[in-house]
């Protein structure tokens, strides 16, 4: 059962990227750097965690993994309804999220590991203005999405631009080919490309939070490893010494 599970993780992002017919840009993840995910998990308090919960991930170990006193953690990370050792919960209603966008918000906990990184990078750089959408908005990664555009006052309102290609039988189709900016955010294009980088990283660590532990224990590991096969050899050479004679 344990194989079956690890085997669906490892193939859930290649198989979302696969159903995407969206270009998705690449974002690579560095969870060494604790600057980034401390960000990231200012916006993902902010602003994803009003309707999405992740309940597999508590307060303190946020505070324990990014170094950050719990007095951090109460001010910049937390409503006002949460403890300390309390699992990130959902500010809103599940009953009244359903009401509003038709459908319950998902459990954020795993999203990296289900989607990929590359996924959700791209995906939340890529709403534009659609008035055919109940929320005003659609994405061209997950067409026809339910979310609306939680981000927009930072990224501002686009629109996509699409052009005609001919195909081999002479026949004409429209493919997307840009978005075209009509109403400036906060933030410039490379300021908001840079916050929502650190809301995916945010999200990957929080996929798995004890990568970076293993990841640091590994070198160790493989040290010891190292170190016990060349002692073993020279005990090898010792033992059969005599043998061979």
């Amino acid at each position: 059962m344990k194989i079956l599970f690890t085997f669906i993780i490892t193939i859930l992002p290649g198989l979302a990227a696969a159903s995407s017919a969206a270009h998705l840009d690449h974002l690579t993840i560095d969870l060494t750097n604790r600057e980034a995910i401390r960000n990231g998990a200012k916006a993902f308090t902010s602003y994803c965690l009003n309707c999405h919960s992740a309940s597999l991930m508590r307060f303190n170990r946020l505070a324990r993994d990014l170094e950050l006193t719990e007095e951090q953690v109460f001010k910049d990370y937390m409503f006002v309804s949460h403890k300390i050792g309390d699992t990130m919960s959902a500010a809103i209603d599940a009953k009244d999220a359903k009401a509003w966008f038709g459908t319950k918000p998902p459990d954020l906990s795993v999203i990296a590991r289900a989607r990929g990184t590359d996924w959700l990078y791209s995906y939340l750089r890529s709403f534009y203005l659609d008035e055919k959408r109940p929320t005003g908005v659609n994405n061209q990664v997950f067409k026809d999405v339910a979310m609306p555009h939680v981000l927009w006052e930072l990224q501002g309102l686009q629109k996509a631009v699409y052009k005609t290609v001919k195909q081999a039988d002479g026949s004409e189709h429209e493919v997307f080919d840009h978005f075209e900016l009509v109403q400036k955010g906060k933030l410039t294009s490379d300021e908001y490309d840079s916050y929502v980088a650190d809301l995916v990283h945010y999200l990957a660590y929080m996929g798995e939070p004890s990568k970076m532990q293993r990841l640091a224990l590994g070198k160790w590991v493989l040290l010891y490893l190292l170190i016990f096969a060349i002692v073993a050899y020279f005990l090898k050479r010792e033992f059969w010494k005599d043998v061979k004679k």
